[in-house]
Protein backbone atom coordinates (compact mmCIF):
# COMPACT_ATOMS: atom_id res chain seq x y z
CA UNK A 1 0.00 0.00 0.00
CA UNK A 2 2.63 2.60 0.85
CA UNK A 3 4.37 1.94 -2.49
CA UNK A 4 1.15 2.48 -4.30
CA UNK A 5 0.76 5.88 -2.38
CA UNK A 6 4.48 6.60 -3.04
CA UNK A 7 4.21 6.11 -7.19
CA UNK A 8 0.65 8.06 -7.20
CA UNK A 9 2.50 11.25 -5.08
CA UNK A 10 5.29 11.06 -7.49
CA UNK A 11 2.73 10.88 -10.80
CA UNK A 12 1.24 13.81 -8.90
CA UNK A 13 4.30 15.83 -8.46
CA UNK A 14 5.43 15.30 -12.00
CA UNK A 15 2.11 15.72 -13.17
CA UNK A 16 2.35 19.47 -11.40
CA UNK A 17 5.92 20.29 -12.84
CA UNK A 18 4.89 19.81 -16.43
CA UNK A 19 2.10 22.23 -15.99
CA UNK A 20 4.65 24.60 -14.48
CA UNK A 21 7.01 24.03 -17.06
CA UNK A 22 3.82 24.31 -19.85
CA UNK A 23 3.31 27.87 -18.69
CA UNK A 24 4.79 30.43 -21.32
CA UNK A 25 6.37 33.50 -19.95
CA UNK A 26 3.38 35.48 -21.18
CA UNK A 27 0.49 34.60 -20.66
CA UNK A 28 -2.94 36.45 -20.26
CA UNK A 29 -5.64 36.33 -17.83
CA UNK A 30 -9.39 37.70 -18.00
CA UNK A 31 -11.43 38.83 -14.94
CA UNK A 32 -14.88 38.08 -15.09
CA UNK A 33 -18.25 37.79 -13.46
CA UNK A 34 -20.80 35.22 -13.44
CA UNK A 35 -24.60 35.59 -12.95
CA UNK A 36 -25.55 39.03 -11.18
CA UNK A 37 -22.26 39.60 -9.95
CA UNK A 38 -23.07 38.31 -6.20
CA UNK A 39 -20.48 36.05 -5.30
CA UNK A 40 -17.68 38.05 -7.11
CA UNK A 41 -14.42 38.01 -8.72
CA UNK A 42 -13.58 35.43 -11.55
CA UNK A 43 -10.70 34.63 -13.61
CA UNK A 44 -9.69 32.69 -16.73
CA UNK A 45 -6.18 32.04 -18.26
CA UNK A 46 -4.91 31.53 -21.41
CA UNK A 47 -1.48 30.76 -23.45
CA UNK A 48 -3.12 32.72 -26.92
CA UNK A 49 -5.78 34.55 -25.99
CA UNK A 50 -8.21 32.23 -27.44
CA UNK A 51 -8.77 29.64 -25.52
CA UNK A 52 -9.21 30.38 -21.50
CA UNK A 53 -9.40 28.06 -18.74
CA UNK A 54 -11.30 28.97 -15.33
CA UNK A 55 -9.33 29.04 -12.69
CA UNK A 56 -10.04 28.31 -9.01
CA UNK A 57 -12.44 25.59 -10.55
CA UNK A 58 -14.65 28.48 -12.03
CA UNK A 59 -15.12 29.10 -7.93
CA UNK A 60 -14.88 33.18 -7.22
CA UNK A 61 -11.65 35.00 -5.66
CA UNK A 62 -12.91 37.56 -3.81
CA UNK A 63 -16.31 38.06 -2.36
CA UNK A 64 -17.91 41.69 -2.66
CA UNK A 65 -18.69 43.98 0.35
CA UNK A 66 -19.23 47.44 -0.87
CA UNK A 67 -22.12 49.37 -2.44
CA UNK A 68 -24.94 46.70 -3.51
CA UNK A 69 -22.58 43.77 -2.92
CA UNK A 70 -22.19 43.44 -6.49
CA UNK A 71 -19.08 42.46 -7.93
CA UNK A 72 -19.88 43.30 -12.20
CA UNK A 73 -17.62 44.22 -14.68
CA UNK A 74 -13.87 44.15 -13.17
CA UNK A 75 -11.02 45.80 -14.81
CA UNK A 76 -7.95 45.11 -13.31
CA UNK A 77 -4.52 47.16 -14.52
CA UNK A 78 -1.25 47.12 -13.57
CA UNK A 79 0.73 50.18 -12.13
CA UNK A 80 4.32 51.12 -12.63
CA UNK A 81 5.16 49.26 -9.71
CA UNK A 82 3.79 46.02 -10.29
CA UNK A 83 0.63 46.33 -7.86
CA UNK A 84 -2.76 45.24 -9.52
CA UNK A 85 -5.39 47.82 -9.74
CA UNK A 86 -9.46 46.81 -9.87
CA UNK A 87 -12.75 48.82 -10.26
CA UNK A 88 -15.84 47.38 -10.85
CA UNK A 89 -19.82 47.86 -10.72
CA UNK A 90 -21.11 47.50 -7.15
CA UNK A 91 -24.62 47.92 -7.79
CA UNK A 92 -27.13 48.50 -10.20
CA UNK A 93 -28.04 52.19 -9.10
CA UNK A 94 -25.58 54.52 -7.22
CA UNK A 95 -22.94 57.27 -7.41
CA UNK A 96 -20.19 54.90 -6.14
CA UNK A 97 -17.83 52.51 -8.16
CA UNK A 98 -15.75 49.63 -5.80
CA UNK A 99 -12.14 49.45 -5.98
CA UNK A 100 -9.41 47.00 -4.19
CA UNK A 101 -5.83 46.27 -4.95
CA UNK A 102 -3.78 43.10 -4.83
CA UNK A 103 0.04 42.21 -5.26
CA UNK A 104 -0.45 38.70 -6.39
CA UNK A 105 -4.52 38.50 -7.30
CA UNK A 106 -4.98 36.50 -4.33
CA UNK A 107 -4.62 38.75 -1.71
CA UNK A 108 -6.60 42.14 -2.01
CA UNK A 109 -6.67 45.24 0.34
CA UNK A 110 -10.15 46.20 1.68
CA UNK A 111 -12.34 46.79 -0.47
CA UNK A 112 -13.93 50.43 -0.77
CA UNK A 113 -16.46 52.77 -2.53
CA UNK A 114 -14.97 55.70 -4.45
CA UNK A 115 -18.11 58.02 -4.79
CA UNK A 116 -17.08 59.44 -7.82
CA UNK A 117 -20.62 60.93 -9.10
CA UNK A 118 -21.04 62.41 -5.37
CA UNK A 119 -21.49 66.48 -7.01
CA UNK A 120 -24.09 64.02 -9.19
CA UNK A 121 -27.27 63.33 -6.59
CA UNK A 122 -29.10 62.86 -9.30
CA UNK A 123 -27.26 60.42 -10.95
CA UNK A 124 -28.78 57.01 -12.01
CA UNK A 125 -25.67 54.93 -11.66
CA UNK A 126 -21.95 53.83 -12.42
CA UNK A 127 -21.73 51.10 -14.58
CA UNK A 128 -18.67 49.33 -16.76
CA UNK A 129 -16.01 51.26 -14.72
CA UNK A 130 -12.52 51.10 -16.25
CA UNK A 131 -9.09 51.82 -14.88
CA UNK A 132 -5.54 52.42 -17.16
CA UNK A 133 -2.23 53.61 -16.14
CA UNK A 134 -1.53 57.12 -18.29
CA UNK A 135 2.23 56.41 -18.65
CA UNK A 136 2.88 59.93 -20.24
CA UNK A 137 1.33 61.58 -17.18
CA UNK A 138 1.97 59.07 -14.66
CA UNK A 139 -1.40 59.10 -13.43
CA UNK A 140 -4.21 56.40 -13.22
CA UNK A 141 -7.89 57.38 -14.89
CA UNK A 142 -11.51 55.73 -13.89
CA UNK A 143 -13.57 56.03 -16.34
CA UNK A 144 -17.55 54.78 -16.26
CA UNK A 145 -21.07 55.23 -17.87
CA UNK A 146 -23.60 57.28 -16.22
CA UNK A 147 -26.96 58.66 -17.00
CA UNK A 148 -27.70 62.38 -15.23
CA UNK A 149 -31.59 62.54 -16.40
CA UNK A 150 -32.22 65.98 -17.91
CA UNK A 151 -28.14 66.37 -19.04
CA UNK A 152 -28.62 65.72 -22.48
CA UNK A 153 -32.37 66.17 -22.90
CA UNK A 154 -31.75 66.06 -27.28
CA UNK A 155 -30.82 62.82 -26.91
CA UNK A 156 -33.14 61.35 -24.34
CA UNK A 157 -36.06 58.81 -25.90
CA UNK A 158 -38.64 59.42 -23.31
CA UNK A 159 -40.62 56.35 -21.37
CA UNK A 160 -40.18 54.84 -17.83
CA UNK A 161 -36.50 54.09 -16.89
CA UNK A 162 -34.85 55.22 -19.31
CA UNK A 163 -31.06 55.93 -19.70
CA UNK A 164 -29.26 58.53 -21.66
CA UNK A 165 -25.29 57.44 -20.73
CA UNK A 166 -22.32 59.59 -21.22
CA UNK A 167 -18.70 58.43 -20.42
CA UNK A 168 -17.51 60.21 -17.13
CA UNK A 169 -13.74 59.85 -15.49
CA UNK A 170 -11.18 60.53 -12.90
CA UNK A 171 -7.83 60.62 -11.81
CA UNK A 172 -5.59 59.70 -9.17
CA UNK A 173 -2.24 59.20 -8.38
CA UNK A 174 -3.02 56.87 -5.34
CA UNK A 175 -6.54 55.67 -5.11
CA UNK A 176 -7.01 57.99 -1.94
CA UNK A 177 -6.74 61.83 -3.56
CA UNK A 178 -9.12 62.22 -6.98
CA UNK A 179 -9.80 64.38 -9.22
CA UNK A 180 -13.09 66.43 -9.88
CA UNK A 181 -15.27 63.89 -12.13
CA UNK A 182 -15.85 65.62 -15.52
CA UNK A 183 -17.23 64.37 -19.18
CA UNK A 184 -15.01 62.33 -20.59
CA UNK A 185 -16.88 61.15 -23.70
CA UNK A 186 -20.02 62.44 -25.71
CA UNK A 187 -19.78 60.68 -28.69
CA UNK A 188 -23.71 62.42 -28.85
CA UNK A 189 -25.50 59.55 -28.22
CA UNK A 190 -26.27 56.87 -25.25
CA UNK A 191 -22.73 55.51 -24.78
CA UNK A 192 -22.11 52.69 -22.54
CA UNK A 193 -18.91 50.00 -21.66
CA UNK A 194 -16.22 52.07 -23.05
CA UNK A 195 -12.72 49.96 -23.15
CA UNK A 196 -9.01 51.77 -24.24
CA UNK A 197 -6.02 50.13 -25.94
CA UNK A 198 -2.84 52.08 -27.26
CA UNK A 199 -2.08 51.26 -30.72
CA UNK A 200 0.53 53.00 -32.86
CA UNK A 201 1.11 56.22 -30.64
CA UNK A 202 -2.81 56.69 -30.38
CA UNK A 203 -5.35 55.91 -27.79
CA UNK A 204 -7.97 53.56 -29.32
CA UNK A 205 -11.35 54.00 -27.36
CA UNK A 206 -14.26 50.30 -27.91
CA UNK A 207 -17.51 51.61 -26.87
CA UNK A 208 -21.12 50.34 -27.10
CA UNK A 209 -23.36 52.63 -29.26
CA UNK A 210 -26.51 52.02 -26.57
CA UNK A 211 -28.93 54.23 -29.08
CA UNK A 212 -32.46 52.90 -28.10
CA UNK A 213 -35.98 52.62 -29.89
CA UNK A 214 -36.76 53.94 -32.85
CA UNK A 215 -32.64 53.34 -34.02
CA UNK A 216 -32.18 50.60 -32.08
CA UNK A 217 -27.76 50.25 -32.79
CA UNK A 218 -26.59 48.46 -29.61
CA UNK A 219 -22.96 47.70 -31.66
CA UNK A 220 -19.56 48.88 -30.99
CA UNK A 221 -18.09 51.70 -32.20
CA UNK A 222 -14.52 52.94 -32.22
CA UNK A 223 -12.98 56.41 -31.13
CA UNK A 224 -9.27 57.55 -31.71
CA UNK A 225 -7.24 60.03 -29.02
CA UNK A 226 -3.81 61.16 -29.60
CA UNK A 227 -3.41 60.38 -26.07
CA UNK A 228 -5.88 58.11 -22.93
CA UNK A 229 -7.30 61.69 -21.95
CA UNK A 230 -8.88 62.38 -25.44
CA UNK A 231 -10.54 64.15 -26.87
CA UNK A 232 -11.76 61.15 -29.21
CA UNK A 233 -13.13 61.43 -32.83
CA UNK A 234 -15.44 58.87 -33.59
CA UNK A 235 -15.23 56.80 -36.17
CA UNK A 236 -18.03 56.85 -39.05
CA UNK A 237 -18.12 52.95 -39.77
CA UNK A 238 -19.53 50.23 -36.60
CA UNK A 239 -16.97 47.49 -35.88
CA UNK A 240 -20.20 45.29 -36.20
CA UNK A 241 -23.71 45.87 -38.16
CA UNK A 242 -26.56 47.96 -36.77
CA UNK A 243 -28.66 46.13 -34.79
CA UNK A 244 -25.89 43.14 -33.57
CA UNK A 245 -27.02 44.18 -30.41
CA UNK A 246 -23.57 43.24 -28.42
CA UNK A 247 -21.53 44.59 -25.26
CA UNK A 248 -18.89 44.44 -22.93
CA UNK A 249 -16.35 44.67 -25.04
CA UNK A 250 -11.96 44.18 -24.07
CA UNK A 251 -9.19 44.27 -26.48
CA UNK A 252 -5.75 42.12 -25.64
CA UNK A 253 -2.79 42.69 -28.25
CA UNK A 254 -1.74 39.26 -28.72
CA UNK A 255 1.49 39.65 -30.94
CA UNK A 256 0.75 41.51 -34.20
CA UNK A 257 -2.87 41.21 -33.66
CA UNK A 258 -5.75 42.81 -31.44
CA UNK A 259 -8.44 40.44 -30.32
CA UNK A 260 -11.46 42.56 -29.18
CA UNK A 261 -13.75 40.15 -27.11
CA UNK A 262 -17.86 41.05 -26.61
CA UNK A 263 -20.99 39.78 -25.05
CA UNK A 264 -23.15 38.65 -28.06
CA UNK A 265 -26.16 38.55 -25.13
CA UNK A 266 -28.94 37.57 -27.24
CA UNK A 267 -27.45 34.75 -28.10
CA UNK A 268 -25.90 34.40 -24.94
CA UNK A 269 -22.01 33.42 -25.52
CA UNK A 270 -18.97 35.54 -26.74
CA UNK A 271 -17.56 36.30 -29.55
CA UNK A 272 -14.44 37.53 -31.05
CA UNK A 273 -12.72 39.64 -33.71
CA UNK A 274 -9.63 40.07 -34.38
CA UNK A 275 -7.60 43.07 -36.48
CA UNK A 276 -4.20 44.22 -37.47
CA UNK A 277 -5.47 47.47 -38.24
CA UNK A 278 -8.77 48.99 -36.73
CA UNK A 279 -10.26 48.80 -40.03
CA UNK A 280 -10.60 45.63 -41.05
CA UNK A 281 -11.79 42.67 -38.73
CA UNK A 282 -11.90 39.04 -38.83
CA UNK A 283 -14.09 36.66 -36.89
CA UNK A 284 -12.15 34.38 -34.42
CA UNK A 285 -15.31 33.65 -32.45
CA UNK A 286 -15.21 29.36 -33.88
CA UNK A 287 -11.84 29.60 -32.28
CA UNK A 288 -12.78 30.88 -28.92
CA UNK A 289 -13.36 28.82 -25.86
CA UNK A 290 -14.87 30.53 -23.05
CA UNK A 291 -15.59 29.71 -19.18
CA UNK A 292 -19.36 28.47 -18.91
CA UNK A 293 -21.35 31.42 -17.95
CA UNK A 294 -18.98 34.00 -18.32
CA UNK A 295 -19.75 37.79 -18.33
CA UNK A 296 -18.33 41.53 -18.86
CA UNK A 297 -14.58 41.44 -18.03
CA UNK A 298 -11.06 42.53 -19.07
CA UNK A 299 -8.60 40.63 -20.71
CA UNK A 300 -5.14 41.61 -19.75
CA UNK A 301 -1.64 40.23 -19.79
CA UNK A 302 0.26 38.70 -16.88
CA UNK A 303 3.34 37.00 -16.50
CA UNK A 304 3.57 32.98 -16.44
CA UNK A 305 4.60 33.29 -12.30
CA UNK A 306 1.68 34.90 -11.57
CA UNK A 307 -0.66 32.03 -13.54
CA UNK A 308 1.49 29.69 -11.72
CA UNK A 309 -0.06 30.82 -8.24
CA UNK A 310 -3.47 31.07 -9.53
CA UNK A 311 -3.24 27.36 -10.60
CA UNK A 312 -2.21 26.66 -7.21
CA UNK A 313 -5.68 28.03 -5.68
Amino acid sequence: MKSIIRFLSILCVAAGMSRAADIPDKCYLFSYFIGNGEDGLHFAWSRDGLKWEALKNGKSFLTPKVGGKLMRDPCVTTGPDGTFHMVWTDSWHGTTIGYASSKDLITWSEQKSVHVMKDEPTANNCWAPEVVYDEKKERFMIFWATTIPGKFPETEMGGKNDNNHRIYATTTLDFEAFSPTRLFFDPGFNAIDSTLIPFEGKSVMIFKDETKHPKAMKNLRIAIAPEPSGPYVVEETPVNPPGAWVEGPSALKVGEKVILYFDAYTRHHYAALSTTDFKSWTDVTPQLVMPKGIRHGTAFEVSGAVVEKLLKE
